[in-house]
C-alpha cells in the first residue's frame, strides 16, 4: 500500500512538471508494489492451504487482492502499448490516479461488507483484541516497517537502474 501511495504521488507530480524522473519512480514504485501484491497472494494462499484446507477459497480479501492486482497490471499493459513514450507515460500517470483511487474500497470497504475467513472480517483488522495476540504484535508491526523499508529500497534501486538505462540509450 505505501509502495502505491509512492507511485500515485509521483504521477501526479509528473503530470504537473513532466520531469521523466518523476515518472521513472511512479512506474518503479508501482511495479515492486505489484511485486510485493503478488508475493503476498502467492504466501497468503500457502498460508491458506495450511489454515483453510486449500489455497483458494474465494474469500472476499482474496478475490479483492487478486482485482487490484489486475488492475495495476493494466497499468504496466498502458504504459508499453504506446510508440510515444512520454504520451504512454501521460495516460499511465492518469491511470495510475485511478488505479488508485479504486484501491481503497477494494482493499478496506469491499471486504468488510462480506463474511470473510480473515480474521477483522468487521471492525478494524489486526487492531482488536480478538484478532490479533498481543505477543503477535511485537512480531506483526516490526514486520510491517521492515518490508515496507525493503520495498522502497528495492524500488530505490530500481529507478537508480532506470535512470542509467535511459542515459545509455540516450533518452535523458
Amino acid at each position: 500500500m505505501f509502495l502505491f501511495t509512492a507511485s500515485v504521488w509521483y504521477s501526479a507530480r509528473f503530470l504537473r512538471t513532466q520531469n521523466p524522473d518523476d515518472d521513472r519512480k511512479a512506474s518503479a514504485y508501482a511495479e515492486t508494489g505489484l511485486l510485493f501484491g503478488i508475493l503476498g497472494l502467492l504466501t497468503g494462499m500457502i498460508w491458506a492451504n495450511y489454515t483453510w484446507g486449500k489455497p483458494w477459497s474465494n474469500d472476499i480479501k482474496q478475490l479483492m487482492t487478486a482485482v487490484t492486482l489486475l488492475i495495476y497490471l493494466a497499468y504496466f499493459i498502458l504504459r508499453s502499448s504506446f510508440d510515444e513514450p512520454e504520451k504512454g507515460a501521460r495516460l499511465a500517470a492518469v491511470y495510475n490516479i485511478f488505479a488508485f483511487a479504486s484501491l481503497i474500497p477494494l482493499l478496506y470497504i469491499v471486504p468488510r461488507m462480506f463474511a470473510s475467513l480473515h480474521p477483522g472480517a468487521t471492525g478494524n483488522p489486526a487492531f482488536g483484541t480478538q484478532d490479533l495476540d498481543n505477543t503477535m504484535r511485537l512480531v506483526f508491526y516490526p514486520a510491517i516497517i521492515g518490508w515496507t523499508l525493503l520495498g522502497f529500497w528495492m524500488a530505490e534501486l530500481y529507478i537508480r537502474f532506470k535512470r542509467i538505462k535511459d542515459k545509455v540509450e540516450g533518452l535523458e
